[in-house]
């Protein structure tokens, strides 16, 4: 069974929105406007591009992405990497077709076959609403999070609200750095 993991961009209360300066978000671009940039902070994300095998994205962050990673140095290990995009209304008619094998999913369950399937670790990115779903469904199995030290109010949130028993986690690897933020690698115990 593949290793379902969800890395975030996330604010002390929760909120994931528009992390990169997206815009429709009244505190877009919360990521860089706060605190004063410290690299190895974000040590996480090459390597999560080394040990992921591909990448799972919900519709709306699959079509933000597309027009611009394919060409980004800091995620080009991603571009040969099979990209799985969870959407019932996307057709293989909006995948671009510079970023590599790009394949559509209608539903849960078929990121549930996926996990079944040989290989190593699915990150994925953004998508809030998929993440919401995935953890409902039980299929999230590690949470990377970059904890940023604000209070955002409204926004979208990358837990879900359901009401539900306890999940458990089990904290596997922490830093914090100069800048206040917070690196927490958990595990979903299941």
């Amino acid at each position: 069974m593949r290793t379902l993991i969800s890395t975030a961009f996330i604010s002390l209360d929760g909120v994931v929105e528009a992390p990169g300066g997206e815009p429709g978000y009244r505190n877009t671009g919360w990521t860089f406007k706060h605190l004063d940039f410290v690299p190895e902070a974000f040590e996480i994300k090459e390597r999560e591009q080394q040990e992921a095998t591909a990448i799972l994205l919900g519709r709306t962050s699959y079509q933000a992405f597309s027009p611009v990673w394919p060409d980004m140095a800091e995620f080009a290990g991603y571009k040969a990497m099979p990209k799985f995009v969870v959407s019932t209304t996307l057709i293989d008619d909006d995948l671009v077709s510079n970023w590599g094998e790009t394949t559509v999913l209608r539903s849960i369950d078929e990121v549930a076959a996926l996990k079944e399937t040989e290989g190593g670790p699915i990150i994925v990115h953004g998508s809030a609403s998929l993440n919401r779903s995935l953890s409902d469904a039980g299929l999230i199995d590690r949470y990377h999070l970059l904890v940023f030290p604000l209070l955002l109010g409204a926004g979208k949130r990358l837990f879900s609200s359901t009401d539900k028993d306890t999940q458990k986690m089990k904290l596997v690897e922490s830093r914090s750095y100069a800048n206040g933020l917070q690196l927490n690698v958990l595990d979903v115990v299941h």
